[in-house]
């Protein structure tokens, strides 16, 4: 592995092997870009570190997720850069050049699927895989004014995929435009096992309160007002039993717990080179006991079952996706840190309960996307696409006729 390729560093500098494709289908002639933490048949799996690829084997199939999708008609063209071992939020790799964000080319892209979301921001590629742990679809998609949609937790298969926090670890999926969106949605998903209309928005005001300032909030409140135009108004319901820092570190602790359960043997072996910060993390999971993650197991449970009861069947929490507009690339260390620590905030409830959540590009700030977030119950991802597709014809709509 010698770097990247092309204009955005989106792309790994790898050998081109061809990969087969349906040469008809739901997805033919979409361009299909692929996170270098899925096998793909010929490629070696380097997880965003360079000893990993060293060490590794090329792949003997590929994961069915991308599978599905090449059978379906996409066409392979390349794989893309992840923060190392998928173990961050910021898109910024110590080993690789980090990539462009085509939205907002001072700011960062988000990770860990950086790559990904760069080369769909920019036009690289029509769809491009990634996953979702902590956020690392959607923190990306709203950096970079992409469609992302985290998962509900199992519904699609991670076969052949690096895990980093198995009870977390989600596929997704990375597109600039609705239709193409649910295309994928249609060959990924299937039908939702049982069909019902999300029709009552819902609010939090301890998310509400997690955007960075009075410009976001501002821009944040003209995003509800689009939801609104379809579904009405979000009614604030009351507290959660658990407050966010709770939820936050219950989010931290059982992800590193796994993240060491998941890696920790490899790192432990002589002459591992971690990047900053991704070490650290993984030391911090090193330190977690099984007595606390089971602890933390349980608060878990009791806030999943809390979500699902203020959910039902048609309820529909909308929220920041996250703080604000993406960072600035030249922001200080500590700035980033603490933007992270406020967006896991927010992207922790969808992890935690397992439950899909959508963000949709419908705002900006400084002229930077900023993202806004459907989360609905478990195993409501086609109807929260199709929520989403109202809300994002309707803004558009709303916007052709302002400009005219």
């Amino acid at each position: 592995m010698t770097g990247t390729r092309g204009p955005l560093n989106a792309f790994l500098d790898l050998d081109q092997i061809p990969v087969a494709h349906a040469q008809s289908g739901p997805l033919a002639g979409l361009r299909l870009a692929v996170k270098d933490i899925f096998d793909v048949a010929g490629y070696r799996t380097g997880c965003g570190n360079p000893q990993k690829y060293e060490e590794a084997s090329p792949a003997a199939t590929t994961a069915p997720a991308v599978q599905a999708l090449l059978d379906s008609g996409a066409r392979f063209v390349g794989k893309t850069q992840t923060d190392e071992l998928a173990f961050s939020l910021m898109g910024l790799n110590a080993h690789f050049p980090s990539p462009v964000n085509p939205a907002a080319p001072d700011r960062i892209t988000g990770g860990s699927s950086s790559g990904s979301a760069s080369a769909v921001a920019g036009g690289l590629a029509d769809i491009a895989t990634g996953s979702d742990t902590g956020g690392s679809i959607r923190a990306p998609a709203a950096f970079c004014g992409l469609i992302g949609l985290r998962t509900t937790h199992g519904r699609i298969s991670l076969a052949g995929t690096m895990p980093l926090a198995p009870s977390f670890d989600t596929f997704g999926w990375f597109a600039r435009d609705m239709a193409t969106y649910e295309k994928v949605g249609a060959v990924l998903l299937g039908d939702d096992p049982q069909p019902r209309d999300l029709a009552r928005p819902l609010a939090l005001d301890a998310l509400d309160g997690l955007v960075l300032g009075q410009q976001e909030s501002d821009e944040y409140a003209g995003m509800v007002q689009r939801v609104s135009s379809v579904m009405g108004a979000p009614r604030t319901i009351a507290p959660l039993s658990h407050s966010t820092d709770d939820l936050y570190w219950c989010f931290r602790k059982l992800q590193g717990y796994e993240a060491w359960q998941s890696h920790g043997a490899w790192i432990s072996q002589a002459g591992r080179m971690l990047g900053p910060f991704v070490k650290e993390r993984f030391e911090h999971g090193a330190t977690i006991d099984a007595a606390t993650a089971q602890h933390e197991t349980e608060r878990r449970d009791a806030f999943r079952r809390e979500l699902a009861e203020r959910l039902g069947e048609d309820g529909v929490l909308v929220l920041p996706t996250v703080p604000g507009a993406a960072p600035l690339k030249a922001a200080a260390f500590d700035d980033l840190q603490t933007y992270r620590e406020r967006a896991l905030r927010l992207l922790c409830l969808s992890g935690l309960s397992g439950f899909p959540q959508i963000t949709l590009p419908l705002g900006k700030v400084d002229g930077a996307p900023f993202g806004l977030s459907l989360l609905g119950p478990k195993n409501c991802d086609r109807q929260l696409l199709a929520l989403s597709a109202r809300i994002l014809a309707a803004s558009q709509e709303a916007n052709t006729m302002r400009s005219g």
